[in-house]
């Protein structure tokens, strides 16, 4: 029996899926969205506040602050309210309404950026926001998810050394690549301790996170619209074996497939389940013990990817058509 005394306790799950029965995938996913936060962001929001109170760099009239598309908002929405801290979380439209409703009514501040930067769209609108307002009110501590080395620590530490254990025969691993803290963090692991693993890392199609060009992307979560400094790390350091890119019409039909067999999966695991399907179709017998991090569940975009109208909005006639050939 697990019995928590606070909100932020939980933090990893020991729990996995086997998609052999439900897709005819010889996959397994370890789920991570069975936490308070429901995703694995709960992880690096909860190492990434207690360095920096462990480091002095928070005290008690201070203010967190931190961009974020969503699911690392949520994050630190439910550790700050958990350990009496103010948080204010800058998104902009792209994150789903449900999120920061979800943020808001757990006290925190949310700040909804509605202008992409010129060049660096949303995320270098969003980033330029936080470090105007914390010039401006210097009680505003910002973690920096994207560089900070808590978040990666965070996976090496505890998402990594799980599925070691579970999985003493694993060959393959699919990680989704947001900021890039949860691939540096496991790669980095694996290639220490069991440097036969394959690392796949997961991008979305329009992410320039392992170069490219920038395209629109609406489904928050994964992939960036400027390089990643943990995702450069783990490429320089020859970490990641492969990539692979997903369009979003692909991550909705994943997502669409695993909820007609009763999971609600978010866009994150969508993706990883899409690219760990299109990469195991191309390798038969090749990928021995598999298995893929799902990093969210589907409550939160039951207005987006999960409905039509959202859809035909976002890609069109052809968007539908392409779920509706695919189903």
């Amino acid at each position: 029996m697990t019995v928590l005394s606070a909100a932020h306790d939980y933090l990893d799950t020991d729990v996995y899926l086997d998609l052999r029965d439900s897709l005819d995938l010889p996959l397994v996913l370890k789920c991570e969205g069975l936490n308070l936060a429901g995703s694995i962001k709960m992880q690096p929001a909860a190492w990434m506040v207690s360095a920096a109170q462990r480091d002095g760099l928070l005290r008690p009239d201070s203010v967190l602050i931190e961009s974020s598309s969503g699911n690392l908002g949520v994050a630190l929405s439910v550790i700050a309210a958990s350990r009496g801290l103010r948080f204010v979380c800058v998104t902009d439209v792209n994150c789903n309404p449900a999120t920061v409703k979800l943020m808001r009514t757990l006290g925190a501040e949310v700040v909804v950026l509605d202008e992409p930067h010129p060049t660096g769209g949303f995320l270098q609108a969003r980033r330029e926001y936080v470090r105007d307002r914390c010039a401006r009110q210097p009680r505003h501590v910002w973690l920096n998810q994207y560089e900070n080395p808590a978040n990666w620590i965070a996976h090496y530490e505890s998402t990594a050394t799980l599925i070691a254990k579970d999985f003493p025969d694993l060959d393959t691993l699919f990680i989704g690549s947001g900021t890039g803290g949860t691939l540096l963090g496991c790669a980095r692991y694996f290639r220490e301790h069991r440097p036969h693993v394959r690392v796949v890392a997961v991008d979305s199609v329009g992410s320039v996170s392992f170069g490219g060009t920038s395209g629109p992307r609406y489904i928050p979560g994964l992939g960036a619209g400027a390089p990643m400094p943990l995702i450069a790390s783990a490429v320089t350091a020859g970490l990641v074996d492969e990539v692979i890119r997903v369009h979003e019409i692909d991550t909705i039909h994943a997502c669409r497939r695993l909820a007609a067999r009763g999971v609600l999966l978010g866009g994150s695991s969508g993706t990883v389940v899409s690219a760990a399907a299109q990469w195991l179709a191309q390798h038969p017998g090749e990928h021995g013990t598999a298995v893929a991090i799902a990093p969210d569940l589907g409550e939160r975009y039951l207005n987006t990817i999960y409905d039509d109208a959202w859809v035909r909005a976002h890609y069109g006639r052809d968007g539908i058509r392409q779920l509706l050939e695919a189903s």
